[in-house]
């Protein structure tokens, strides 16, 4: 995985509560093995009409909005536990997701793939959905080191929480067997105690 330490970046709303893994990455697309290309297939049926046309009023196929932030309303991830809602997110090329409410399969899955999930309180969701339809080049700074978010536009910020384990997996850019290789040595030193 990619180190993740900061990150400013301009933001992609979707203040739609309950999006569902199925919403994320409908389950007829789930037959590969691999994790690339998934992101060509994130929220499907919500951005291509039958025709497999791009859907104009669907904010991932407006112009105006961009960036590495997915910002969504409640309840974000509910539904299956399949990791691929988390791959189809970062091989699209989003490195946050903002919410006032993950479920807590997808909060992991999407920790265990490189992808920052940020749970804040419903009015300081609303203040950034506020910012970006006020002025869509809006940017928002995250600092995982310092754990907090930042409304550039405005100064408002917010202190989040993180498992400590995942902030130093994400901060070194581990998964669960990069960080235990990185204690090798430690490891090897154990074993010869014994």
């Amino acid at each position: 995985m990619k180190k993740f330490e900061k990150l400013t970046s301009q933001v992609v709303p979707l203040p739609i509560e309950n999006i569902d893994t199925d919403q994320i990455i409908p389950a007829r697309f789930l037959k590969a093995t691999t994790r690339e290309g998934f992101g060509d297939n994130l929220f499907r049926d919500w951005r291509y009409d039958s025709d497999n046309q791009p859907k104009a009023d669907f904010v991932m196929n407006d112009s105006t909005y961009a960036g590495k932030i997915l910002v969504a309303g409640k309840n974000f991830g509910c539904g299956s536990s399949r990791e691929h809602a988390a791959w189809a997110i970062q091989d699209h090329g989003f490195d946050v997701v903002v919410s006032s409410f993950f479920a807590d399969i997808f909060k992991g899955n999407a920790l265990n793939n490189g992808v920052l999930p940020i749970q804040v309180p419903e009015e300081f969701l609303q203040k950034i959905f506020d910012a970006v339809f006020a002025n869509p080049k809006s940017s928002i700074s995250v600092d995982l080191e310092a754990q907090t978010i930042q409304i550039d536009e405005t100064g408002d910020s917010y202190s989040f929480e993180i498992n400590a384990y995942k902030k130093s997996c994400l901060i070194n850019g581990y998964d669960d067997i990069d960080f235990i290789i990185s204690h090798r040595s430690e490891i090897e030193a154990f074993e010869q105690q014994r």
